[in-house]
């Protein structure tokens, strides 16, 4: 028997208590060994240096996700490698050139560096809710620089602007990651005008904050951040063979994955957006994991509970997919779930 099809996510800037800093790699590994084809976002294994992604992963930013499940886009697997083209603002620093060469030695990816005409700004802000936010400018020059090359897959290194005051806070307190929301913001802008995969990566020029990088021990969970200065090479290894992004639904192919081929959505508690109101209109299950908490959990109400499936944990979760994949009804073989 085949095993399902699935979407892991991972929302960026809300404080998720399970990969809410730098990933959720052993987790992505355990679902994806459940699964035949898993679609993750860049903030469920994108951990600085590191990205332990399986082969059978579909690397995609939220907004695909969210186009992916409202069925106005499919996602065609790769047969080789994507030719990244990495935006970097002018003048390309030694930090750049180091970033593209370690992915072309470490991965044997084909990475090209332009340097923008108009510089992509990124300020990083924390909402009134308790979100990270941002603001961004450049957008628009950069798509419109970018018309006429040719390449299958986006990286951004640019700075992110944030106050000390944000980043000293999350390096000494851990939480809402500042700079998350910037780069979401920015990067489904950017996803939605060039219709390819897209992911940023920010690195740091500020001798401050990379003192603090240097003599600061953090928490486990966001070790993977502090040992790096670049966090780009996580992001070159996803899209090194991310997706390409079909626009014509009706394309029918063996390597095409559709909405329709979707049997999961896998998510954290506390949060609700485009994919999950899309995979509940279209009777996708949608497996919530009630340990994974957002900075909503605590007052959160789940209005309509039908088609969710509620976890603790997502050791539990990889078990409710295998029974979904031997086409047993989970609650049948726990006594907690018996009538």
């Amino acid at each position: 028997m085949s095993k399902l099809n699935g979407v892991m996510i991972l929302p960026t800037g809300l404080g998720c208590s399970i990969g809410g800093d730098a990933g959720f790699n052993s987790g992505c590994k355990l679902i994806a060994e459940c699964s035949e084809n898993l679609v993750v976002n860049p903030n469920l294994v994108n951990a600085s240096d590191l990205n332990e992604m399986p082969n059978n992963c579909l690397y995609i930013e939220g907004s695909a996700i969210d186009r992916f499940l409202s069925g106005k886009l499919n996602l065609q697997k790769i047969k080789t490698f994507n030719k990244i083209l990495m935006a970097v603002n002018s003048p390309v620093l030694p930090v750049n050139y180091n970033s593209q060469n370690a992915g072309i030695w470490g991965l044997g990816a084909d990475i090209e560096i332009i340097q923008l005409n108009t510089p992509l700004l990124m300020k990083a802000e924390i909402n009134t809710d308790g979100t990270a936010g941002g603001i961004y400018s450049g957008v628009e020059e950069l798509v419109e620089q970018l018309i006429d090359k040719e390449y299958d897959a986006l990286a951004l290194h640019t700075p992110i602007e944030c106050a000390s005051e944000l980043s000293e806070y999350y390096w000494k307190n851990g939480g809402v990651n500042p700079w998350g929301g910037a780069e979401a913001i920015t990067s489904h802008a950017i996803a939605e005008l060039i219709n390819k995969p897209v992911a940023h990566a920010p690195y740091s020029t500020d001798a401050e904050e990379l003192h603090v990088l240097k003599t600061t021990v953090v928490k486990q969970s966001m070790a993977p951040e502090i040992i790096s200065n670049t966090y780009l090479f996580s992001v070159l290894k996803g899209l090194h063979r991310a997706p390409r992004i079909v626009l014509d639904t009706n394309k029918m192919h063996p390597d095409i994955l559709s909405r329709d081929d979707i049997a999961f959505l896998l998510t954290p508690h506390g949060c609700w957006r485009r994919p999950h109101q899309s995979c509940l209109e279209n009777n996708i299950p949608i497996i919530v994991v009630r340990e994974n908490t957002t900075c909503f959990s605590k007052d959160f109400q789940y209005l309509n509970e039908k088609g969710i499936i509620f976890v603790e944990n997502y050791l539990e979760a990889s078990g409710v997919i295998m029974a979904m994949t031997a086409g047993v009804d989970y609650r049948t073989v726990t006594l907690k779930g018996k009538k």
